[in-house]
């Protein structure tokens, strides 16, 4: 049984396949760096990971299912200088192209696909009850380019006897001075039948990253891989995303109110389901 490992964590825009992304362009656009949908062959869909523009009107399957996206032009594996400087922006509210029917705070906001916003620029971001004196850090543009910087690690190891596990987490390259929190994906969330809402990995999830972009967080999870076929196997972990929070807000045991480029941004994940070689029990 494998005790320890580290794993490297891929750089996104990405958190599950609807929406597109969670950034959007000026143009209101999905910039997505991750799981791409493209037309396969016999009118199937194949699922790739790459670097493209989204319309945000591409066609919205049911939730587990797929459809090729609507790709407005190739971003390419080198950047152009013009995509660099491409200012990130939220998604507007209610979301585009989402078919993720959860509300991700039912305590907090249990009507959430009734809020009305506009897309906002990063550092336009209203953040709640914040005053100017008050010292925002974040007050120049958040640009592609200084996005795609993001590199992390995560190791995981088993602890408690196999009843629990500590997660480890090293970043660097991520927006300086601003409020990250982490997350997990649990089997349960990817189930179409009736998805659970996400949750955080550790209470608190937070961790600020410093001047430089540099940033750390540890937790340790009881039984977070419980074996497939028992009955707790639904809250098996199989997904950790780094998410920047554009509203500088955590949220307790929620993720966000809206979640999904709404209010939080996957900067960085694994690239697929993870952590099969880890078993964990009560």
């Amino acid at each position: 049984m494998t005790e320890s490992r580290t794993y490297d964590l891929a750089m996104t825009t990405q958190g599950p396949l609807y929406p597109p992304s969670e950034v959007m362009n000026a143009d209101g656009d999905f910039v997505v760096i991750g799981a791409v949908n493209r037309p396969g062959p016999d009118g199937g869909v194949v699922t790739e990971w790459g670097s493209v523009v989204v319309s945000a009107d591409s066609p919205l399957p049911p939730f587990g299912q797929n459809l090729p996206y609507t790709v407005v032009r190739e971003l390419g594996p080198e950047l152009s200088e013009a995509d660099r400087e491409m200012v990130l922006c939220t998604l507007p509210l209610p979301l585009p192209c989402s078919n993720y029917t959860k509300v991700f705070a039912p305590d907090q906001e249990p009507a959430p696909f009734a809020v009305e916003r506009p897309s906002h620029p990063f550092h336009q971001v209203p953040i709640p009850d914040l005053q100017p004196e008050d010292g925002p850090k974040l007050t120049g543009p958040v640009t592609l380019g200084q996005w795609v910087e993001a590199q992390g690690t995560l190791t995981v190891s088993l602890a408690g006897g196999g009843t629990a596990a500590d997660f480890r987490g090293e970043f660097s390259g991520l927006i300086p001075d601003s409020l990250y929190t982490v997350m997990s994906v649990r089997v349960r969330d990817l189930d179409p039948d009736g998805p659970a809402h996400p949750s955080p990995l550790g209470v608190p999830n937070v961790f600020v990253t410093d001047a430089k972009g540099v940033g750390h967080y540890d937790a340790t999870l009881p039984n977070p891989f419980p074996a497939p076929g028992t009955p707790e196997a639904a809250n098996r972990i199989v997904n950790v995303i780094v998410l920047w929070m554009s509203h500088q807000r955590s949220y307790g045991g929620a993720i966000g109110h809206h979640g999904l480029g709404g209010d939080v941004h996957a900067q960085l994940r694994m690239p697929g389901p993870s952590f099969t070689e880890f078993v964990t029990h009560a």
